[in-house]
């Protein structure tokens, strides 16, 4: 059974940081894609970033040179660094993964397998 956990979420004023962590459980697959969505109220839902078993990084326009996502392989957690965040930034953020790369997820327009419950941003 396949487990994604949120958490890092929080309030923070124009301007501010905030770090989101993403812990994977019950995932067999030794290697795979993780991303990062985010919805706001009233908004569709927007990938946000996405990483590749190797490491390889993709972000949305609107967050590049803001946001920088990582992972630790030996742990399988994966990070959102969040800087310079702007009220347009507040949203629920949830974390996927898939046994696909994320290029052909991305190429495919293939839904994401396994998602997290989501965590909330609000910026202010």
């Amino acid at each position: 059974h396949v487990q994604l956990v949120e958490s890092g979420g929080g309030s923070v004023q124009s301007g501010g940081s905030l770090r989101l962590s993403c812990v994977m459980s019950g995932f067999t697959h030794s290697e795979y894609c993780m991303a990062w969505f985010r919805q706001a109220p009233g908004k569709e839902r927007e990938e946000v970033a996405y990483i590749e078993n190797d490491g390889t990084t993709t972000y949305v326009n609107s967050v590049k040179g803001r946001f920088t996502v990582s992972k630790d392989n030996v742990k399988t957690i994966m990070y959102l660094q969040m800087n310079s965040l702007k009220p347009d930034d507040t949203a629920t953020y949830y974390c996927a993964a898939d046994s696909l790369t994320c290029d052909d997820i991305r190429t495919l327009r293939q839904h994401m397998d396994h998602w997290g419950k989501g965590t909330q941003v609000t910026v202010s």
